[in-house]
């Protein structure tokens, strides 16, 4: 059985795992915000104002669920950045949970670690094609193609090598931050409370065929109503620890991986209040509520009818950034676990461009699964996944803080234990939250938990299978 990994350890990126090359260990924490920001400003923030909206038609009930959100964000932050800076290996929250929890704490983080990432690069590809379909006449009726074909697209383009993908990560990233802002002072720009459109009104009234109440709602309505707004929020910001998924492959990653942490979730705290406020600036909280694009109806309130394809065409851009992040950070989850002998070894292969090849490719088999359920049920669904492995995230910190007292650990987690333990806790309030209120996808997730068993079971016996037909085949 593989040891769970030690801080102390040779990283992957400079070691071969059965394939011609390896991974390579040269980015920056440029290379850690961009992929981050990548990895969270998606389709959330496009799709979810209007869900939040509609569970919470309150301007200061909307902001508190963002705010809970962004505090959760930075609590999490404090833990992964002395996580990441501890144990800098690829492959992200696994790691952590390996080392400090055993093989089947980190199968289960590994394990729906991949396939929730998955399924964020399919959620945010459907967005894609939903907004392409739009745009383009001849593409209506064309989504679950235009988003696999996107896949497809950047699967490619990363499987030249890491070079490129990073140096095409840290461009549209770039590009996607630049474009958000330029709608935000767009925004700004225009006097605020101009009339309302008839048809504006209606279209914002209605979400997946829901006409909203617009009533704020009261007592266990209200925990049950902030729980599923809550759900959309912790999607929408999840993908702020992105940097700790190429840990072993990041230059000095004791002072890297923090940095790029707390870079990203500052950048993604201001750039959503932003956003949000710049929509509120123009369209009040109960007219968008129930709409899937609060950022159109904003901008035809700035630039009338074409308004609203201007903002597709913004948002269409900016998502082709989150789908190569995404892809990227889905393959070292997969490709970490191979490396361990947790998956089967194959899949720890590297190409010479530095690239994890058939992880990248399953990872992508996965997503165009995904592809083919709707966003708002993929976003369910995964709310719950990322929110159990940040659990398991900060309970590996207590575990790793007694178990290796004298370990180096370049970054401390500021408030420790009591940050710690407030983020722990307001994980497993969340989840169970969720099973009370969400009856129809927070089952899906747990089902898909409950999968991890029999899988680690079967991939351990099969590892023991090929270990014995090798050493056989040595006598």
């Amino acid at each position: 059985m593989p040891t769970p990994s030690s801080p102390t350890e040779k990283t992957a990126a400079h070691t071969p795992h059965g394939g011609r090359g390896h991974l390579i260990g040269t980015l920056g924490v440029g290379f850690g915000i961009a992929v981050a920001i990548g990895n969270t400003i998606g389709a959330g923030i496009v799709r979810t104002p209007g869900e939040i909206a509609h569970f919470l038609p309150s301007t200061w009930l909307y902001f508190a669920a963002w705010a809970a959100g962004g505090l959760y964000m930075t609590l999490g932050a404090l833990q992964f950045a002395e996580l990441g800076a501890l144990l800098p290996q690829s492959g992200g929250q696994y790691n952590f949970a390996r080392a400090a929890l055993g093989d089947y704490a980190g199968f289960i983080v590994g394990w729906s670690d991949w396939i929730s990432t998955a399924g964020s690069f399919a959620a945010v590809s459907i967005v894609f094609g939903e907004y392409t379909a739009d745009l383009i006449p001849a593409a209506h009726g064309h989504v679950r193609p235009l988003a696999a074909g996107v896949i497809l697209f950047f699967a490619l383009l990363q499987w030249k090598s890491m070079i490129l993908g990073s140096a095409v990560q840290n461009l549209t990233s770039i590009v996607k931050a630049a474009l958000f802002l330029a709608v935000v002072a767009v925004c700004f720009w225009h006097p605020s409370g101009a009339p309302a459109a008839q048809a504006v009104g209606e279209a914002a009234g209605q979400v997946a065929g829901r006409v909203t109440t617009q009533i704020v709602p009261a007592g266990w309505a209200l925990f049950a109503a902030f729980i599923l707004a809550l759900q959309a929020v912790i999607y929408t910001y999840d993908g702020w620890y992105g940097a700790v998924y190429f840990g072993g492959e990041v230059r000095e990653p004791g002072k890297m991986i923090p940095r790029a942490i707390f870079g990203t979730v500052f950048s993604v705290l201001a750039i959503y209040f932003l956003v949000n406020a710049a929509v509120i600036h123009l369209v009040p909280v109960r007219e968008f509520a129930g709409s899937d694009f609060a950022m159109g109806i904003a901008a035809r309130r700035v630039l009338g009818a074409a308004g609203d394809n201007f903002i597709r065409v913004v948002v269409a851009l900016g998502l082709l950034s989150s789908v190569n992040a995404m892809e990227m950070a889905t393959s070292r989850a997969l490709y970490a676990m191979s490396r361990d002998a947790l998956f089967f070894r194959f899949f720890a292969r590297v190409n010479t461009g530095g690239i994890p090849g058939p992880s990248l490719w399953l990872s992508t088999a996965v997503g165009l699964c995904f592809a083919m359920f709707t966003f708002e049920t993929v976003a369910a669904i995964l709310a719950s996944l990322f929110v159990a492995d940040y659990a398991l995230s900060f309970v590996s910190l207590f575990v790793l803080r007694r178990r290796m007292p004298k370990a180096e650990r370049p970054y401390r987690a500021w408030g420790y234990p009591w940050t710690t333990a407030l983020a722990l806790a307001a994980s497993v309030i969340f989840v169970a939250g969720a099973l009370v209120s969400d009856r129809e996808n927070t089952p899906l997730t747990m089902l898909v938990l409950a999968a991890s068993y029999p899988v680690y079971r079967g991939l351990k016996w099969a590892a023991r299978r090929g270990e014995g037909s090798a050493a056989a085949a040595t006598l």
